[in-house]
């Protein structure tokens, strides 16, 4: 026997697309019910991204849940750019006046965002099995899902796809409605957790004749080290003495050294950027990783998605309050104005800081003056520090 149950909006996904636009319709009164397959311990241990935009800082503060972040997070107002072994900083907060970015791993944004969600009473269900969508070509959109030996079926108004790029809401879709815009970078990155105080105060980046290479931090005492790599590394490949020498080696630069410690995870990431236009159809949205993909280099990821949801939830408030639809109506195109200038940002920042596999003489030089250009014209600079930011809401 099927068990029916009826909300709002009907999410799909409690990752931080799902989790916010879960707490923002809760702030205006809109109930939504969340479902994800995966456990919650999964989704709160799982490290991914730390980097938070100003705007998303002062989102996540303003729905309630930035108080954690604000004692735990470590707020920076720059990053430096190393080449040619020297390093050069971006200064944010005199380039953008007064802006920086906080270091606040996105597990940790996810537990704050479950404990607030239980804490007013929000469904969030997870290790639901077998969720598929239906009918949301028109107004009777439905979701459907197994929990514990029983089936569900919930009625909704709308749903949200924040179910990541290999979710099952974007390829529900039907074939000939969406355009894909897809690259896939002919390299990864092998990445570290370490135990290990951060080498530096901010984050290096580092364009290297072996390689890319970035210095992170998660903690005062936990480290995050990236180092560019074949897309199909075999990691088994990696001990941890070799990848410490080649990090030694990429950051090398006078009077300056690497703290080392044991390393707590390592693996290998590939690298794409991706977007499906329009963003929604009929009654479902899509929002985050099931739309757009970005490389990692600029840090956008879960800011975008977060952006994503924003514009969505002030859509829904505005229908809900008045009966009109336009903001709706304008969802994927207020949203995909944002997402083009994130990955035009990403793909300037991946393009200018790695090697390329297919590069000659000329290739190398033009990015030697590209990252010249930027540490040297405020201009290039105020550029760069205003992507990395963030920009403004639309």
């Amino acid at each position: 026997m099927q068990i029916s149950q009826r909300t709002q909006v009907g999410i799909v996904g409690a990752g931080p697309a799902g989790l916010v636009l879960s707490h923002l319709l809760h702030l205006h009164g809109i109930e939504s019910i969340v479902v994800e397959n995966r456990s919650r311990q999964y989704v709160e241990e799982r490290v991914r991204a730390g980097v938070l935009e100003q705007g998303t800082v002062n989102l996540l503060t303003e729905m309630g849940v930035g108080e954690r972040m604000k004692a735990e997070g470590l707020v920076h107002y720059g990053i430096e750019l190393r080449f040619g072994g020297r390093g050069h900083r971006i200064d944010f907060h005199e380039l953008t006046g007064g802006k920086g970015i906080t270091i606040y791993a996105q597990n940790e944004v996810l537990r704050d965002l479950n404990n607030a969600r239980i804490a007013t009473g929000g469904q969030v269900l997870f290790e639901v099995e077998n969720v598929s969508i239906h009918d949301f070509d028109d107004t009777r959109p439905k979701i459907r899902y197994r929990k514990d030996g029983a089936d569900y079926e919930v009625s909704c108004d709308f749903i949200a796809g924040c179910d990541g790029f290999h979710g099952i809401c974007r390829p529900s879709i039907p074939a000939g409605v969406l355009t894909e815009y897809d690259r896939v970078y002919p390299f990864g990155w092998l990445g570290i957790l370490a135990e290990a105080p951060p080498s530096a105060e901010e984050l290096v980046y580092t364009y290297h004749d072996r390689g890319f290479a970035l210095l992170s931090m998660r903690t005062p005492h936990i480290s995050r080290l990236y180092l560019q790599c074949k897309p199909d590394e075999n990691i088994d490949h990696w001990e941890d003495e070799r990848i410490w020498r080649e990090l030694h080696t990429r950051f090398a630069s006078d009077g300056w050294k690497l703290t080392e410690g044991p390393i707590l995870q390592k693996g290998v990431t590939g690298m794409r950027s991706f977007v499906v236009e329009p963003m929604q159809y009929g009654s479902l949205f899509l929002a985050g990783d099931s739309a757009h993909i970005v490389p990692p280099t600029g840090a956008k990821g879960l800011n975008l998605a977060i952006a994503d949801v924003t514009v969505l939830a002030r859509a829904l408030h505005r229908f809900y309050a008045t009966g009109n639809r336009s903001l709706l109506d304008q969802y994927s195109s207020t949203c995909l104005r944002r997402v083009w200038k994130v990955q035009r940002f990403s793909w300037w920042m991946t393009s200018m800081l790695h090697r390329f596999p297919d590069e000659n003489p000329f290739d190398r030089r033009r990015q030697l003056a590209e990252l010249d250009y930027v540490t040297t014209s405020r201009a290039a600079s105020t550029s760069l520090a205003e992507n990395y930011v963030g920009l403004p809401m639309e």
